[in-house]
Order: structure tokens, then C-alpha cells, then sequence
């Protein structure tokens, strides 16, 4: 009984975050923002879980791009985790939901 609960709470959590991606894709919204990129949990303790986080200064103020964990975001993610980040070049679609900033990468290239 607990492993069908356990496989019901998994599903709904991967179709609620294909409905998202999907939403944020859906306008098609492309930027390229340069900044820093940071683990929500490790270093912000803004998120629960791991996450990376593009954080970008607009008009003087830290502004949190949370990133869309597509296979892209999670392949780099092992870069930032609980070290202070890389400067990095993101290009994605980015929408504002649910009051917050979030990004699909469809390129990350780390500056030097």
C-alpha cells in the first residue's frame, strides 16, 4: 500500500513539472543573462532540494533566476553545489511564475 501512494505522489510530481516547463516554454520569451550560478539549498537556503539558481543584478538588486531542471541544468549542477558558484552565460526562455523568476536553459557556458 505505501509503494502505490509512493508511486502516485512520484507521478503527479513529474506531470506537475511537465505542465510547468511546458507553460514557461510556451512564450517564447529567449535571453541570454550573464551572473552568477548558485545552489538554491547550499548556498541560498532558498529551496528544500538542490537547484541552481542564476542570480543577475538589474538596476542594482540580486535578482534569482530558479532554473527549469531540464538535463542541461542538471548536468551543470555539480559545478555550483556547495562551493560559492561559477560565472556563468545562460541563454533560455525565462517567465515569471508564481512571483518568481524561472529560466529553461538551452545553453550554459561558463566565463573565464
Amino acid at each position: 500500500m505505501k509503494t502505490s501512494k509512493w508511486f502516485l505522489a512520484l507521478a503527479a510530481a513529474v506531470l506537475a513539472a511537465t505542465f510547468m516547463a511546458r507553460a514557461l516554454a510556451a512564450d517564447s520569451n529567449q535571453v541570454t543573462l550573464t551572473g552568477t550560478m548558485v545552489c538554491g539549498k547550499c548556498k541560498l537556503h532558498i529551496t528544500q532540494e538542490c537547484q541552481d539558481v542564476l542570480q543577475v543584478q538589474k538596476d542594482g538588486k540580486t535578482v534569482n533566476y530558479f532554473l527549469i531542471q531540464n538535463p542541461l541544468a542538471k548536468d551543470f549542477h555539480p559545478k555550483i553545489c556547495q562551493n560559492d558558484g561559477e560565472k556563468v552565460i545562460v541563454t533560455g526562455v525565462a517567465k515569471e511564475y508564481h512571483g518568481k523568476e524561472w529560466l529553461t536553459a538551452t545553453k550554459i557556458e561558463e566565463v573565464k
